[in-house]
């Protein structure tokens, strides 16, 4: 795939989308692609995260480490991690390749220089994080009230 190709996958991203033209530019030429046969692990649960991920070709299997034991399936386009692009934290899953596979991924440190470069575009994604936590903290309230009745 050309560097045309990965922008306009990385633009598929909804938060990606949100870094415009020039960012999305930058990170497709910073970002390292990686090959994965079936089964072969991306990352560990607990492991320090410092990138995330787009699923270029494939999926991966995503399992929880948590009392759950939940399980999701990555398929092409998914950004994988993307909490570790703006912030030091453990993998809260382990994800394996289901089949051979292809991601991108992404550095923090690459993502924080697009966002350093971009006071819009991190502006962008500051309000889209809010209005996510804003969505979530809605959606705790009405489950809250539901279990007290």
């Amino acid at each position: 795939m050309s560097i045309e190709d990965d922008i306009a996958l990385l633009n598929g991203v909804p938060t990606l989308h949100l870094l415009g033209e020039v960012g999305l530019r930058v990170l497709a030429i910073g970002c390292e692609t990686r090959n994965y046969v079936r089964g072969a692990v991306m990352f560990s649960a607990r492991e320090p995260a410092d990138a995330g991920f787009v699923v270029k070709r494939g999926s991966f299997r995503l399992t929880t480490i948590d009392t759950t034991r939940s399980e999701t399936i990555a398929r092409v386009g998914a950004l994988i991690g993307e909490l570790a692009l703006v912030m030091a934290m453990p993998r809260p899953s382990t994800a394996i390749a289901a089949e051979p596979s292809t991601a991108i991924r992404i550095s923090r440190k690459l993502f924080q220089r697009v966002l350093d470069s971009d006071p819009d575009a991190a502006q962008r994604l500051r309000d889209e994080f809010a209005s996510r936590v804003g969505q979530i903290a809605s959606d705790l309230t009405i489950v809250g009230d539901r279990l007290t009745q």
